[in-house]
């Protein structure tokens, strides 16, 4: 937890840092009530915001029984609320939560994933998803991903004072806005990525702690992994800033662009799983 809030604080400071070096004092200070404003958003709407992007419905015991007694058991196990449940629309196998606490959670399930794992992988997955709801990282991720979009959206404001600015401007903020334009989203998407996979990382960990069977969802990783490759979530394409909620990466993509992956190597994650088992 202590490495996801400095990379957190990390990217607030480069927010602020990027303010400061477009516009001064008052840059600065656009930059602070921009990041509050927006998070004052993402915290109260990101989870309503979300579940309409994926046209997730709400489902209870009568319209997807397995699924909402696997969460209920879990979720008295865990002592937390009961959260929502939703199934998302599609074939590709997937899950993720979200929510700004425990208190107001949701966990949606595609139902791709309801039809390819067993009742005990399908237990690993929603384990995983509620250890989210526990350690609060649909909020951190909320976060991280609303920061890294308000830095690409400097980003694009640099880009626009440069073509439609004051010529005399231009020539002294021309380096500077420069910089903004090419490595302030690089960084920020770095920063993200990094809390998004040291939180996956723990979530696996606790989610298996949590259902007991550490191998459930090494299988389930495995399933859903090659699942993806077979039926590609299209509505993720169409909105990539909302990849890193999900349990495996939705985003089609090839090996170099792992680098840039909101979630950590599968083979590293499955690992990491089976060697709880054997401990």
């Amino acid at each position: 937890m202590t490495r996801t809030f400095i990379l957190l604080a990390a990217m607030t400071a480069l927010f602020l840092a990027i303010g400061q070096l477009l516009g001064g004092r008052g840059g600065l200070m656009f930059a602070a009530i921009f990041a509050l404003v927006m998070n004052f958003g993402a915290y109260w709407f990101s989870d309503k915001i979300v579940l309409k992007l994926y046209k997730a419905r709400e489902a209870d015991v009568n319209t997807a029984p397995e699924l909402f007694k696997i969460v209920e058991a879990l979720a008295r196990q865990a002592n937390i609320p009961m959260p929502r449940v939703y199934i998302i629309p599609t074939q590709a196998p997937n899950a993720f939560a979200t929510g700004r606490n425990p208190q107001h959670a949701a966990v949606a399930a595609t139902e791709g994933i309801l039809k390819l794992l067993t009742p005990e992988e399908l237990t690993g997955v929603m384990a995983h998803e509620l250890s989210h709801v526990i350690n609060h990282d649909t909020l951190i991720s909320t976060i991280s991903a609303t920061l890294a979009g308000a830095i690409g959206m400097l980003a694009n404001m640099a880009q626009m004072a440069m073509i439609f600015g004051d010529k005399r401007q231009q020539q002294g903020n021309a380096l500077a806005g420069i910089l903004v334009m090419i490595l302030a989203p690089i960084a920020a998407a770095l920063i993200q990525f990094a809390v998004s996979r040291t939180r996956e990382y723990a979530a696996d960990k606790s989610g298996a702690e949590l259902c007991g069977h550490p191998e459930w969802l090494a299988s389930a990783l495995q399933k859903l992994e090659q699942g993806n490759q077979q039926h590609p979530m299209t509505a993720a394409e169409q909105h990539p800033a909302s990849a890193h909620l999900f349990i495996v990466n939705p985003l089609t993509r090839s090996k170099v662009a792992n680098l840039f992956s909101t979630h950590p190597p599968l083979e590293e994650r499955v690992r990491r799983l089976l060697e709880m088992t054997n401990s």
